[in-house]
Formats: C-alpha cells, sequence, structure tokens
C-alpha cells in the first residue's frame, strides 16, 4: 500500500515521463519479432543458394584443375594451379570428339526448338480462337499423347524409323523429340492465345487482316511470353535428353553431348577422365543458365499466363 501511495505522490510530469511497467518489456521483444521473420527468411535463403550453387562451384573448380591435380585423391577444395587444359582436350579425347558432339547436340535442340514453337503457335491458335466440331476431343487426345510414357515407345519408334531411312539420323532424332515437345507446347500456346482479349483480334479483323496477318501481327506479340516459355522447354529438352539418343544414334560421331559424356564417365575409354568429364558438363549446363538468366522473365510469364486461360 505504501509502494502505490508513494507513486501516487509524485509530480503528474514525473509520471508521464516514466515508462509504464508493461510497455518496457515489450519494446525488444517486438523488435525481435519484426526482424527474425526477415533475418530467418535470409538465412535460409542463403542456404538454399550455398546448396544448389556448391555443385556447380565443384565441377566448374575441378574443369580448371591441372590434369595431375584433377585426378588426385582426395580433391582439393579449389584448383592450385588454374588450367584450361581439359577445355583444350574436348576437342577430341581417344577418339571422342565431343566439340562435334556439341554441334550435333545443337542442331537438335535447335530443330525441335523451331519445329515445336512453329507447330505449336499454330496449332495453339487454332484450338484457342478457331472452334470446329470435336476440337476439344482432339486437343484432348493431343494431351494424352503427352501422358505416354515415352520409353513405351522407343521400340515401335525404332523399327519406324528404321523403316523410313531416319535411324543414325539428327533428322530423326529431331522428329522424335518434337512428336513428344508438340502436346505440352500446344497446351501452352492454346492458353496462351485464350488468355488474350478478343477485342484486339476483331480490331484486327476490322482493319483487313486475315487470320495469318492477326497471328503474326497482333497475337504473337501479346503471347511471346508463351512462345518463349514453348521454345525454352524445348530447347532444354532436347539438349539434356539421353536415352532416346542413345538408342537411335548408333554411329560415335553423330553422338549428341550427354551421348558422349556418358562413354567418358563410363570408363569405355580405359580410366575415367574426371577433368574432361567435369569441362563437358561445365560447356553443357553454362549455355542453359545463360539462356535462362536472360529469358526469365519471359519464362516465368508465359508459364504463369496459361493458368488464365480458358
Amino acid at each position: 500500500m505504501s509502494g502505490r501511495r508513494d507513486e501516487e505522490s509524485l509530480p503528474e510530469e514525473e509520471k508521464r515521463s516514466r515508462p509504464h511497467p508493461k510497455d518496457a518489456p515489450e519494446r525488444l521483444p517486438a523488435a525481435i519479432r519484426r526482424s527474425l521473420p526477415q533475418a530467418a527468411w535470409w538465412v535460409v535463403c542463403a542456404s538454399l543458394a550455398v546448396l544448389f550453387l556448391y555443385p556447380l562451384y565443384v565441377m566448374i573448380s575441378h574443369s580448371l584443375k591441372a590434369p595431375n591435380e584433377a585426378s588426385a585423391g582426395p580433391p582439393t577444395l579449389y584448383p592450385h594451379d588454374l588450367s584450361l587444359e581439359h577445355y583444350r582436350a574436348l576437342s577430341g579425347d581417344g577418339g571422342i570428339d565431343i566439340l562435334a558432339n556439341i554441334g550435333n547436340s545443337l542442331v537438335v535442340s535447335l530443330g525441335t526448338t523451331l519445329a515445336t514453337v512453329v507447330l505449336g503457335t499454330l496449332g495453339g491458335y487454332g484450338f484457342a480462337r478457331l472452334r470446329f466440331p470435336g476440337s476439344n476431343a482432339l486437343f484432348f487426345a493431343a494431351l494424352v499423347t503427352f501422358m505416354i510414357p515415352f520409353q513405351a515407345l522407343i521400340t515401335p519408334l525404332y523399327l519406324l524409323l528404321d523403316h523410313l531411312g531416319l535411324l543414325n539420323s539428327l533428322l530423326g532424332l529431331t522428329l522424335v523429340y518434337t512428336t513428344f515437345q508438340l502436346p505440352f507446347g500446344l497446351f501452352l500456346m492454346r492458353n496462351s492465345f485464350a488468355a488474350v482479349p478478343r477485342s484486339l483480334e476483331e480490331a484486327a479483323r476490322l482493319d483487313g487482316c486475315g487470320i495469318l496477318q492477326t497471328l503474326i501481327r497482333v497475337m504473337l506479340p501479346v503471347a511471346l511470353p508463351g512462345v518463349i516459355a514453348t521454345g525454352l522447354l524445348a530447347f532444354f529438352t532436347a539438349w539434356n535428353e539421353f536415352f532416346a539418343a542413345l538408342i537411335l544414334i548408333t554411329e560415335q560421331e553423330r553422338f549428341t553431348l550427354p551421348v558422349s559424356l556418358s562413354v567418358i564417365a563410363s570408363g569405355a575409354l580405359g580410366s575415367v577422365n574426371w577433368g574432361i568429364l567435369q569441362a563437358g558438363v561445365t560447356v553443357t549446363i553454362v549455355p542453359c543458365l545463360i539462356i535462362y538468366l536472360l529469358l526469365q522473365k519471359y519464362y516465368v510469364g508465359g508459364l504463369l499466363g496459361t493458368m488464365v486461360g480458358k
């Protein structure tokens, strides 16, 4: 009771200047609660960055080591002597010309990308805008083919390509990749065009544009993110695909890059040259990273744009 009387006897100004007993302990915890989520978010992001970037660092650093250091065990954390010897050796190692294999992968990947984008754009625009009897059923049938496991059809495809004279051919491999990329490309492009307001198309028609002119001049610039997303998915899949290239290509000079790297990794040349292998993997990954980083906003925008399609 005496403590309460002493408190009441204090001047009014001193009472206002003294912090309330309940306020003092709240200030620090409130600041911690405000800063902890942001700090925890940065810790999580930094941990994920290290988790994903560390294998890339190991791969690139190993490819830049001198041959003796690259084959030493246990492996060193960083190259003591920087060397480009493994990248020079990509042009020929035990009869394998990886630079030629890179050219084969580029031919197949770019051909698959071009065919998928052109056919997917034309087909997607037709399914989105040109309604005809059975269009929905035909579109559903195209999507069903995307659900069939690729490995289940490799034997019929092998026999078909052999009958057409396209076995062990980069053109045949490109056609196979396009066949399995096209259904998803149709899905992306159909939804991309369905998200475009019909008023734009109607305005183009009033100006005298035909169907093809409307598609090229009006619809494609608006649906560009979907086109880029379709092209990137087709390119990445064809660039990294291994199983079909291993089965359908039998001559070493026509191998794609993943098949050629598997030959080195399996020790088919007498031993596993880890430096050349890591240099080849670096050459495989770096172009994909550069293309993705340059076109990332279009890629993400194209995938998100398909969610609002009708």
